[in-house]
């Protein structure tokens, strides 16, 4: 069963050390109707959100304590797989490619307009309550892989460049990454490196609840 398959109405989490922008980032998506959930870390995040209920995370990146990179990368090992539209303070290009790779539905700045930071909360929603695979074909599909392709699969998962993922499976080509990569997509139903990440967090999510 989709963790997000349920009769609730979407939860917008909001995680961000500075107060005031909570607030404003609660009242603006109160005006649009939808119901928010704060927290001032991203451990008390973690401590306190319940994860069935679909909706999406507004992460910012640099907080104290656990930030944002970190607590995406510790949602990826858990196989949690909420939405995450990141907000920054600055326009960090390789920052915003990197946490695209690693599966986030966007990466906004702070200063963005109303419209787009709506857009990127609308269609993230709308991605966590999308009705997923039966989770047979999800296992099914994973298990068509083979053993170089999962690994391939899993180091894409974790954002790794094509050239890093080649030097961490023992120096194998670019070129034969791309093959494999290509692989995966095609038996995983999924494109690019967010939707690999995307599959990879769902089964292992699967499988975690089936033990």
């Amino acid at each position: 069963m989709n963790a997000f398959q349920t009769n609730e109405p979407p939860l917008i989490r909001i995680v961000d050390d500075e107060e005031r922008m909570r607030e404003s980032l609660a009242f603006m998506l109160r005006q649009e109707g939808f119901e928010c959930a704060m927290y001032p870390s991203a451990e008390a995040f973690l401590r306190e959100d319940s994860p069935s209920r679909p909706g999406c995370l507004l992460l910012d990146v640099q907080m104290d304590g656990m930030t944002g990179l970190e607590l995406q990368e510790e949602m990826n090992r858990r196989g949690m797989t909420l939405p995450i539209v990141f907000l920054s303070a600055h326009g960090d290009l390789d920052m915003a490619v990197d946490t695209m790779r690693r599966g986030a539905a966007a990466f906004i700045q702070k200063t963005a307009d109303r419209a787009r930071l709506m857009e990127a909360i609308v269609s993230a929603v709308e991605r966590s309550s999308a009705p997923s695979k039966n989770p047979g074909e999800e296992i099914a599909r994973w298990q068509s892989l083979t053993d170089r392709e999962r690994e391939v699969a899993e180091l894409i998962a974790e954002g790794l460049l094509n050239r890093e993922v080649g030097e961490r499976l023992g120096g194998i080509s670019v070129k034969t990454v791309q093959v494999h990569r290509g692989e995966v997509c095609r038996k995983l139903g999924v494109k690019g490196a967010s939707g690999i990440a995307q599959a990879v967090r769902s089964v292992k999510r699967i499988l975690r609840e089936e033990k």
